[in-house]
């Protein structure tokens, strides 16, 4: 088995149970996977039990891709999608975000400018979380096409729907997000402030 295989031909060697097949489809497409779980649920132990369903879902229905209607790429997102979809109805309710890592060694990069690196951090953070609170119709397709890139049609094939669809709904996903934004925005002299107590603490 060669890393030159395209996706589409690992899916139908892994329609033939070739274990090398998954294992390689698996090293190339578990971050993309994984990433969009854990934008959808919020929870890294989450993300990582869909993450495996969906594989073990690749495993299963690999004879069930149709090559030329999407990629490989959109196949998985939309089967990522549902599952995620699946553990938020299960759990009813949004996972919390786990707890900050603790403070460790700081790099050079680190200390040279740790306000800019805690204002970045805090920036991330906050799109992390306004994300979260987006009803889950206008946060996956977000998640698809802002931030895992994908097409208007590779979207509309993950989340089962039309293209105009989907450009409805991230239309009004985006314009919620914006606002989100805004509202956790605070003054400048305000973060600043608290940055330095918390550098000074």
């Amino acid at each position: 088995m060669t890393d030159r295989a395209t996706d589409e031909q690992l899916l139908a060697r892994i329609g033939a149970r070739d274990a090398d097949a998954l294992s390689l489809l698996f090293r190339r497409r578990q971050p993309d996977v994984y990433r969009i779980a854990m934008l959808m649920t919020g929870s890294s132990a989450a993300a990582e039990d869909v993450t495996q369903d969906v594989f073990l879902a690749v495993m299963n229905d690999a004879s069930h891709f149709e090559p030329g209607r999407a990629s490989v790429t959109a196949w998985l997102c939309g089967i990522a999608r549902n599952h995620a979809r699946r553990k938020l109805e299960r759990d009813r309710r949004l996972l919390p975000l786990p707890d900050e890592p603790e403070p460790g060694r700081l790099d050079a990069a680190d200390q040279a400018d740790p306000l800019h690196e805690m204002s970045s951090a805090e920036q991330i953070e906050m799109l992390r979380r306004a994300i979260l609170t987006l009803p889950v119709r206008y946060r996956e397709v977000v998640v698809l096409c802002d931030l895992q890139e994908l097409s208007y049609a590779d979207a509309a094939v993950a989340l089962e729907c039309s293209i105009g669809t989907v450009r409805s709904r991230l239309h009004r996903g985006r314009a919620l997000l914006t606002a989100k934004m805004h509202a956790q925005a605070e003054t400048p002299a305000v973060a600043a402030a608290k940055k330095i107590s918390r550098c000074l603490a």
